[in-house]
């Protein structure tokens, strides 16, 4: 937390260049690099791993722009869904809620009017979810789940879900992945992601930070 909060002030262009780290020019090709940089400056070790990026603490890194009243711009990604083998999954044994047992939220500026190298990193937020936020998460992803179990995958919209979504996450519609279908058949579908929606992180923000 220490490390977290002196990051707080300073540009992504002042912390890239302090880490050695080339600036793209935007984040059209490299929509991870900010949560790159600032993994590199507080020593994060997962890379893609499926584990905590700090996981030997037990920690999740989140970046999350913002804009200038402080509320989020974009969903925010938590975890790969899956689509296949599911069998005797819970909640308490799944990849979302690990992932988000407990978060190190970084608030950066993300007003694309603000060239990349100027926008400055905002005071970070140790969190963990309350028995309500629990609550909220669990039942969504109970609901996306039994609908990925049931063959409904291609059924399912960013519309499912109160604080929880699934969308498709990939490259490109032909990076095809193995899922279930209606009758139960094996199907070839995009690869789907778990993400946060903005409402939920907006809530969490302006809680904490008295907006």
């Amino acid at each position: 937390m220490a490390r977290a909060r002196g990051l707080a002030g300073y540009t992504l262009g002042e912390l890239a260049h302090a880490c050695g780290l080339a600036i793209p020019r935007d984040l059209k090709r490299d929509k991870g690099w900010v949560g790159m940089l600032l993994e590199r400056c507080l020593g994060a070790s997962a890379g893609s791993k499926p584990e905590q990026d700090f996981a030997a603490i037990g920690v999740e890194l989140k970046t999350i722009p913002i804009d200038a009243a402080g509320r989020p711009l974009e969903t925010t990604f938590v975890c790969v869904a899956p689509l296949t083998g599911n069998s005797g999954v819970t909640w308490l044994t799944s990849h979302v809620r690990h992932k988000l047992s407990r978060v190190l939220w970084v608030p950066v500026e993300g007003d694309r009017a603000i060239a990349l190298p100027d926008r400055h990193v905002g005071a970070a937020l140790l969190w963990s979810p309350d028995a309500e936020e629990e609550r909220q998460l669990r039942r969504d992803w109970e609901e996306l789940m039994d609908m990925i179990v049931l063959g409904q995958v291609e059924q399912i919209t960013a519309r499912h879900g109160d604080v929880l979504q699934i969308r498709p996450k990939a490259a490109n519609s032909r990076a095809l992945t193995e899922g279930i279908g209606r009758e139960g058949q094996p199907i070839m579908t995009l690869p789907r992601g778990f993400y946060l929606k903005k409402s939920f992180t907006g809530a969490l923000l302006a809680r904490h930070f008295l907006l």
